[in-house]
């Protein structure tokens, strides 16, 4: 199921916050010049690589004299804006080492809901790399609002994957990879080697996991960034940072980490955004026959099929499509809101004026 990256195609590298951030403050000096290390070992096996990489806020606290993350947004904001400058001018320096340059490329949601700022931050990307530049992601927290928050850099890390159509992403975490349960909390739990990204255990993972200290992400942040890659044709491997050559070793095919194995179809990155991206405000459940429509025959769903109805949600929200025994079928953005969905439940389509999600705002995930 393993296998190497092939030569020439790009690869993405995401390293978070609690590999790059002291515990006391500021950059983590050892870490970052291991990621620099490992990305200028990768460039020169013939893997372009771009870096997506957290610690803007971490290194905005000790240049600002912080002890203690923000709470509030404005002051988020300001340590990103301060950190990030600092973060980027220790990667440029590292790299010149190695003749290396690096470019600063800060996103928000809209490169994947609009297809103008999507092929714009593609051609950039993909020219920086093919002029031998080693982007540095990040999103562009200093003056992102809720509405284009991708709110971790694991799932931003996914859409870079899509946008330079990469061989393999890399997500370099404080963990050797995904375990079937806690090993903090049980001495028996087993680290995952290898699973498809539509396996059962990812989901009772995905439900159990908190966020990290340090950073916005963790486990279920990092198993949502590998089913948008495998949406997109990409494997992802889950290592960890403190290995020396953890992300050489995953584009090589060595067996490190969590190898998650990718799907044969490739969604649109704005497809990706709203089956993973986007917080589910409620679900609907749905007969046997819409199943079909929708799988098999690439229909919207129709409130004929609609047999149940379940949170508060509005036009335009995300939410669940289910069938009777709760399994998940498919997501969407709801032309109907949840109360008036309620009441044309089960009627033609003449009644209800229209599809309660239209096939262009579908994910079929079955």
């Amino acid at each position: 199921m393993r296998t190497a990256a092939p030569t020439g195609k790009p690869v993405v590298v995401k390293v978070g916050s609690s590999n790059l951030a002291n515990p006391e403050g500021g950059i983590n000096e050892a870490g970052l010049k291991s990621i620099v290390r490992q990305v200028e070992a990768l460039w020169e096996q013939g893997h372009p690589t771009a870096l997506v990489s957290s610690g803007a806020v971490a290194a905005g606290l000790s240049t600002m004299g912080l002890t203690q993350r923000p709470t509030d947004l404005p002051g988020l904001q300001v340590a990103a804006a301060v950190g990030q400058s600092k973060l980027v001018e220790r990667y440029a320096s590292e790299f010149a080492q190695h003749d290396r340059l690096v470019g600063q490329v800060l996103i928000t949601r809209d490169v994947v809901i609009g297809r103008e700022q999507y092929l714009h931050a593609r051609e950039a990307l993909e020219r920086m790399l093919g002029l031998g530049i080693v982007p540095i992601v990040n999103e562009n927290d200093t003056v992102v609002v809720d509405e284009l928050k991708f709110g971790d850099n694991d799932r931003l890390a996914a859409i870079v994957s899509h946008l330079v159509d990469a061989a393999l992403l890399v997500i370099l975490s404080d963990t050797p990879g995904l375990y079937d349960n806690d090993p903090r909390l049980d001495a028996d739990a087993q680290l995952i080697t290898a699973v498809r990204h539509t396996d059962e255990i990812l989901d009772a993972l995905y439900r159990s996991r908190k966020a990290g200290v340090m950073g916005s992400g963790g486990v279920a942040t990092k198993i949502a960034a590998a089913r948008m890659a495998a949406w997109s044709g990409i494997p992802t491997v889950i290592a960890d940072a403190s290995h020396p050559d953890a992300a050489v070793d995953a584009v090589a095919g060595v067996e490190v980490g969590t190898w998650i194995a990718p799907h044969e179809e490739r969604l649109s990155a704005r497809k990706l955004w709203i089956a993973f991206g986007l917080p589910s405000w409620g679900h609907v459940t749905i007969d046997a026959g819409a199943i079909a429509a929708l799988r098999d025959r690439g229909g919207s769903l129709l409130a004929v099929g609609v047999t149940a109805v379940n949170g508060m949600f509005s036009v335009g929200d995300a939410v669940e499509v289910i069938d009777s025994d709760g399994n998940l079928v498919a997501k969407g953005l709801v032309r109907v809101g949840s109360s008036m969905l309620a009441q044309v439940a089960g009627r033609h389509t003449s009644e209800v004026g229209g599809e309660v999600i239209h096939r262009d705002d579908l994910v079929v995930l079955v």
